[in-house]
């Protein structure tokens, strides 16, 4: 359209433009307005042609998207847009800041593209929940003047500011706009109302740490643990103290080094979220040349169970960490004892007898009911004496005497509102078995145990921020080594549940199998579906460490995965649905070995033998009976290719069952030349796996378990109930998949390298001289390999690994030399990932 000619939206040229670009999905405004401009229509134009669109049916804001790249996009070459394009549509690059980020990113970095820098420079799998930009805005407001923030005047130049916050990249504009004016409002009242208020400007809310490095990098791990939050962490003895003999004391024991610690509670599985506590804890420590304790939280007696005991032992050390000591807060028994002792005789302890309503009405839970002290706050202290005695000889039923902290009532931190220091439980301890009724609570053992173990750091997620107060408190109020808490950002996983209560509930009422079930988050789910433990230390590392709470989509973590597999696991070939083909210009007992490489671009990987026949079989998804010219494998008349094979072979007919019409076998030829044919190169190649019993061949798969979403939503946990949003298709099962013969060697290959490694690595541990490890649970080299160690990638289909259920003789016999599944074997496996993003389709 010449720009002389006057626009006519009726006009049967610029109207068949318009209904092109409504065909991809804009609006009719936007379609118009985009046709007035000749250049933009050009170039969105050959987007929608260049890359089939109209086919992708776009949603309205991926629409809106691609006209954004046909403005901006200008600046880069066309397969620099394509890139951008798919990244659309896969519903990678979702809001327009992340396309400004990507058409900048191509025009700096020449193809073909890194595409782990390129995910975190776009902010690909990255969101930002409204509460998480609450939190953030809260913390930037309190880290600004307060001068600069006298009223609703100020408001643009906050707005400004915190839109340009690194943390806030990626977030919702109108999360940030909505959650600055909610704040403003709280302040100073409604903004018509602002003025007449005239309130005077106040501190903004308490000041809490925020890291600058909301995403790093996929870096050495040396970039995680010296920039950002990890990097700002003070030196070991630079935590103050409220007499500097204990600072001395505690430099004198540790020699100046970081030593840090693990502390879950023995009562339940560890999740995903852990593997960045435990990647933070004993890598920083590591990266300082300094110690990591591994230390059971074990304070709550009914709760705790042998299982966990030993899973958490068993997944650290999978991880690849090694404790320095392995530790329990029931070593310190004793001690805590005596130290709530010195805090009564100090006063800042007493005996309450109120009951749980009674302590919530007290310290102002209760909607409508001021703060007040206790009733027995003020008790003298020799009686306090002799009723936590009491406590302690058993005179006491559960909930009817607490030793409670004497805080400050007066402090906005509920955190300092007494907090209860033990409580009664007649319970057997595992441990220490009857000799104690009363246990201390998280909040007194917490920051005394870490004084006795002399941590420099004591590094935990953002939920115990508040805590931090009481934390220092205590241990000022009984005059020992205060180690210094900092709080990172907890790891949540989009369309995950971590809960230990919910997930008890699935497993309890069979909606899984297990705390191990592959479709889990758990650590010992994802190890049981093969993802190797490099993968998600990767996955943690990519993430950096920040203040801020990550939720990451869960597409994220699969191409995580990937990556780390792509270059690392051997390839066989498997066909999922087998169709058998007879190829018949080949003689019945013709049979040619050939020797396969296990990964094309890893020749240390090796290779395996493999026999190829005149039986071989197919993936039923390799074969249509109507041909198309779209279509390039194999359809009857035409010619394929077989991976490794020496020739291509020619569909000449197949057989259908007569009742269901399914295709049930072929009939194919082998153009091999003898019949003076010229070779041509097929179009396309499939995989097969040939029927040859002297070399038991084909491996028959009993079970191939491909794992889905177990829920539907990104958020199932904030549902009314998280079970009605469970995924019904969640799990398929193919049988009698099968597999080349090479699968043998290689699955004994991969598990002998497992077993001496893990050999290897308990002998050091156990060699370990610093203190003797403890004989329960006990260090074995059971825990670092198991089934899961022999992992795969199906050529054209899918990752997968050796689920814990398999039963191969062959494979626990280190010494046979007879491969093949035996009398009683049963061969499951799990798929790990898919190939690509899978797009809910199954394999």
């Amino acid at each position: 359209m010449s720009p002389k000619t006057k626009f006519d939206p009726s006009d049967p040229v610029i109207s068949a433009i318009i209904s092109l670009f409504q065909s991809i999905n804009l609006s009719q405004t936007k379609a118009v307005e985009t046709a007035r401009n000749s250049k933009n229509t050009s170039s969105l134009k050959e987007l929608i042609d260049r890359n089939d669109l109209i086919a992708k049916e776009l949603e309205e804001k991926q629409a809106n998207s691609i006209l954004q790249l046909a403005v901006q996009g200008t600046r880069i070459d066309l397969e620099q847009q394509d890139i951008i394009v798919t990244n659309i549509v896969n519903g990678k690059l979702k809001t327009s800041d992340q396309v400004t980020a990507a058409v900048k990113y191509l025009e700096e970095h020449p193809l073909p593209i890194d595409e782990s820098h390129f995910n975190l420079d776009c902010g690909v799998g990255v969101v930002i929940t409204p509460d998480q930009v609450d939190q953030l805005i809260v913390d930037y407001i309190s880290a600004c003047p307060i001068d600069s923030i006298a009223g609703w005047s100020n408001l643009s130049s906050v707005l400004s500011g915190a839109k340009n916050m690194p943390a806030l990249r990626w977030a919702n504009t109108f999360d940030v706009k909505t959650s600055v004016e909610r704040w403003f409002a709280h302040k100073f009242g409604a903004k018509e109302t602002a003025k007449s208020k005239q309130k005077d400007p106040k501190q903004p809310p308490a000041d809490r740490r925020l890291g600058q490095d909301v995403q790093t990098p996929t870096t050495p791990s040396k970039a995680v643990f010296e920039q950002g939050f990890l990097g700002s962490l003070h030196k070991p003895g630079e935590n103050p103290q409220i007499n500097p003999r204990l600072r001395d004391q505690h430099l004198a024991v540790t020699g100046g080094q970081v030593w840090t610690r693990f502390p879950p509670e023995p009562n339940g599985f560890l999740h995903i979220g852990h593997s960045k506590a435990i990647f933070i804890n004993f890598g920083y420590a590591a990266h300082h040349g300094g110690r990591c304790y591994l230390r059971y939280d074990d304070t709550n007696p009914e709760a705790e169970d042998a299982q966990y005991y030993e899973s958490i032992l068993e997944i650290v050390r999978w991880l690849g960490y090694e404790p320095w000591k392995v530790t329990y807060s029931s070593d310190y028994f004793q001690e805590l004892y005596d130290l709530a002792v010195t805090l009564i005789r100090l006063d800042k302890g007493y005996v309450c007898h109120c009951t749980a309503e009674d302590i919530k009405a007290s310290r102002g839970e209760k909607e409508g009911t001021p703060r007040r002290a206790c009733i027995h706050r003020n008790r003298p202290i020799s009686e306090s004496l002799v009723e936590f005695e009491n406590m302690k000889e058993g005179k006491y039923r559960r909930g009817e005497a607490t030793l409670r902290m004497k805080q400050d009532l007066e402090d906005g931190n509920p955190q300092m509102w007494d907090l209860i220091a033990y409580r009664v439980v007649d319970a057997p301890h595992h441990r220490t078995g009857d000799k104690w009724r009363i246990y201390p609570t998280y909040d007194f053992t917490h920051c005394l145990v870490d004084s006795f173990e002399n941590i420099s750091h004591s590094l935990c997620t953002t939920e115990f921020i508040l805590s931090r107060v009481s934390y220092e408190w205590l241990c000022d109020a009984v005059e020992v080594y205060k180690p210094r808490q900092s709080e990172f950002g907890r790891l949540n996983l989009q369309g995950t549940i971590t809960s230990k209560r919910k997930i008890l509930a699935l497993v309890k009422d069979g909606y899984v199998r297990g705390w191990d079930d592959p479709r889990l988050f758990t650590l010992v789910a994802l190890r049981r579906r093969g993802i190797p433990p490099a993968a998600i230390l990767s996955f943690v590392e990519s993430l950096g460490v920040s203040s801020s709470m990550s939720t990451v989509e869960v597409s994220r973590f699969d191409q995580a995965i990937r990556q780390h597999l792509e270059n690392t696991v051997p390839r066989l070939m498997m066909v999922m649905r087998p169709l058998r083909v007879v190829i018949e210009n080949l003689a019945d007992d013709f049979v040619m070995f050939i020797d396969k490489p296990l990964h094309p671009k890893l020749p240390e990987v090796g290779t395996v033998r493999i026999p190829f026949t005149k039986i071989i079989y197919i993936d039923q998804d390799d074969f249509r009976v109507q041909d198309s010219k779209d279509y390039f494998r194999l359809a009857p008349g035409k010619t394929v290719g077989l991976f490794q094979a020496p020739f291509p072979i020619t569909c000449t007919s197949y057989q259908a069952d007569p009742s269901t019409g399914e295709v049930i076998g072929l009939t194919c030829r082998a153009e091999d030349g003898k019949d003076g044919t010229p070779l041509k190169k097929p179009k396309a190649f499939i995989q097969w796996v040939a029927e040859h019993a002297a070399s038991n061949s084909p491996v028959r798969v009993d079970e191939t378990r491909i794992f889905h979403p177990l829920f539907r939503s990104d958020n199932p946990a904030a549902l009314p109930d998280y079970k009605d949003d469970l995924n019904p298709n969640s799990l398929e099962v193919v049988k009698n998949a099968f597999i080349e013969v090479g699968f043998w060697s290689m699955a004994k290959s991969s598990l002998n390298a497992g077993r001496q490694e893990s050999i290897t690595r308990t002998q050091k541990a156990l060699n370990n001289e610093a203190i003797p490890l403890p004989t329960y649970p006990s260090t074995t080299g059971t825990q670092l390999v198991g089934n899961e160690a022999v992992r795969f990638q199906a050529l054209r289909v899918a990752y997968f690994a050796l689920d814990k259920e398999s039963r191969l003789a062959y494979l626990d016999d280190t010494e046979s030399a007879n491969t093949g599944k035996q009398d009683g074997d049963i061969l499951v496996l799990n798929r790990i990932v898919s190939l690509k993003e899978d797009s809910g389709k199954a394999v």
